[in-house]
């Protein structure tokens, strides 16, 4: 199975980690395994996952230095489901030059330990998003429905395209996930319809994930979306189709 996604977008405060970390809940929660790969220097995924940044002794700046990636992966917070390759500050160093290569190198090396590994990338296009795309499969593409958000895809597209013609040639554009979607919108709903116009209505992921105090609230306290019961019901079960739907392209592609 082809089981290395990255997500990513050049644009911040879209909800990258919020997704990325949705989808490790998703799936741990249906009892699969997952490994999260932290290549964001603000080291986000790292703290929510119950991991002190500045107390990390081998992140993926390590990795990406020759390290083994088995002795970077420590289990969460979130139990033995969910592990966690960790980011800190040294990564900033990382994202300019070097070989784009290594990281896929190093996680092929634990890929068959996990039923998904997700990559979440830093908000820019430089060497470690070319990194953690070179070392996937398949790329998830993060947005919400605002003109800022939507004013990079493209360029984030044609560095996929980039990294398929010049590293990579198993990476698929999978698809875009809407992020953080209010119940009621004019301006979300132009939005969402520009985006459909721009990338096609076939590569928009189905259901989007609405805003919720709760989501911010899961992150604030670093526990999974799934931990919260009723009170998350409907993010959840957002998570969990879109869980389902990684895990059929997943499968489609390994076929």
């Amino acid at each position: 199975m082809g089981n290395i996604v990255t997500v990513l977008n050049q644009k911040g405060g879209v909800g990258k980690t919020t997704v990325t970390l949705g989808l490790a809940s998703a799936a741990g929660t249906a009892g699969h395994s997952v490994l999260v790969v932290d290549l964001d220097p603000q080291a986000s995924s790292t703290w929510v996952l119950g991991l002190d940044p500045a107390e990390v002794e081998t992140s993926t700046a390590e990795v990406m230095a020759r390290t083994s990636a088995t002795k970077a992966i420590v289990e969460s917070a979130w139990g033995e489901a969910v592990s966690v390759l960790p980011a800190s500050a040294r990564l900033m160093a990382k994202d300019h030059g070097g070989n784009p290569e290594r990281l896929g190198e190093a996680l092929a090396e634990v890929a068959d330990q996990f039923d998904v590994i997700l990559i979440d990338c830093p908000p820019s296009l430089g060497t470690l998003t070319t990194s953690g795309l070179t070392a996937a499969e398949h790329a998830v593409i993060v947005v919400e429905p605002s003109a800022l958000s939507l004013r990079g895809i493209g360029a984030v597209a044609d560095l996929v395209d980039e990294v398929w013609d010049s590293f990579n040639g198993e990476l698929e554009l999978a698809g875009v996930i809407v992020n953080k979607v209010p119940a009621w919108s004019s301006e979300a709903e132009r939005r969402y319809d520009e985006l459909t116009r721009t990338v096609g209505k076939r590569a928009v992921w189905q259901p989007v994930i609405p805003q919720r105090v709760i989501v911010n609230q899961a992150i604030g306290e670093r526990r999974p979306i799934h931990s919260y019961g009723a009170r998350s019901a409907d993010v959840s079960e957002a998570f969990d189709q879109l869980w389902a739907k990684l895990r059929r392209v997943m499968a489609r592609q390994s076929d």
